[in-house]
């Protein structure tokens, strides 16, 4: 819902930017459905980035890497070493191609906002969020259920040493905690804080181009231009908010898939 402010005087309003800002239509109306959209559009160029980044990076490796080798055996490291290695110890290398992946797409996804050409983060509409985190549902489940078969049910809603007389009350619990509000906590997490900076954004560059442009007023002139020049900080703080929120997501989906597979509760 949008909030109409006063009109300031001397004529004109300003419309802030709101929840309707988020909303896509087709790309090519009366022709697509409206579900091929821009997020739609930007998470396939993400998928492809995800795709060439990783070709380009594993071609021509050298004993003795080159500056390019170098970065991506950086990022490559970060991953294998900072999340999956350090989490899931021996059972790291089944999963480091999907963290590998599920990083980098975050990543190119939420810098989208901070590009020109793009200037909207993927995950900043919840449905993208939400579909992610249930990839993420489905590999932790999955591992859980392939290493313990039907006795992972067991091992996720009983804790060891419970006494059988709570059991009633904590199974439903353990329950809701592994199956239902892990997924949404992963996909809420990541769609508000990318939401909330997007719009944080948007406020200061429209309303900053409003003062700007505003006549005979030279207060909201300058305002306006300190506006403007604050969005470009925040632009910056959303290039590392995109980064940390795609390291957390990936950190959370390791640890998860680590208590799937580990062998204490």
């Amino acid at each position: 819902m949008t909030i109409g402010l006063v009109p300031l005087e001397g004529g004109g309003g300003y419309t802030p930017p709101g929840t309707q800002d988020f909303l896509w239509g087709s790309v090519w109306p009366d022709v697509l459905p409206d579900w091929v959209n821009k997020p739609l559009i930007q998470a396939v160029i993400g998928f492809l980035l995800v795709v060439l980044f990783w070709y380009f990076g594993s071609r021509k490796l050298q004993v003795k890497p080159s500056k390019g080798q170098y970065f991506f055996e950086f990022v490559y490291e970060f991953v294998r070493n900072g999340i999956a290695r350090d989490i899931l110890h021996a059972d790291y290398r089944k999963f480091l191609p999907y963290l590998l992946a599920l990083f980098t797409f975050l990543l190119f996804n939420n810098w989208f906002g901070e590009f020109f050409f793009f200037m909207y983060p993927t995950f900043s509409n919840v449905g993208y969020a939400y579909g992610l985190a249930l990839v993420s549902w489905v590999v932790y489940v999955g591992a859980g259920f392939k290493k313990w078969g039907f006795g992972f049910l067991k091992k996720s809603l009983i804790p060891e040493g419970v006494p059988g007389y709570l059991l009633p009350l904590v199974m439903p619990l353990e329950f809701l905690s592994v199956f239902i509000t892990r997924p949404v906590t992963l996909a809420l997490r990541l769609f508000a804080n990318l939401f909330a900076g997007h719009l944080v954004v948007l406020v200061f560059v429209v309303g900053g181009g409003f003062l700007l442009t505003y006549q005979d007023n030279l207060l909201y002139n300058v305002s306006g231009g300190v506006s403007m020049l604050f969005s470009l900080v925040i632009l910056l703080l959303e290039l590392f908010i995109g980064a940390l929120q795609a390291y957390i997501f990936t950190v959370l989906t390791a640890q998860y898939v680590s208590t799937s597979v580990a062998d204490a509760h």
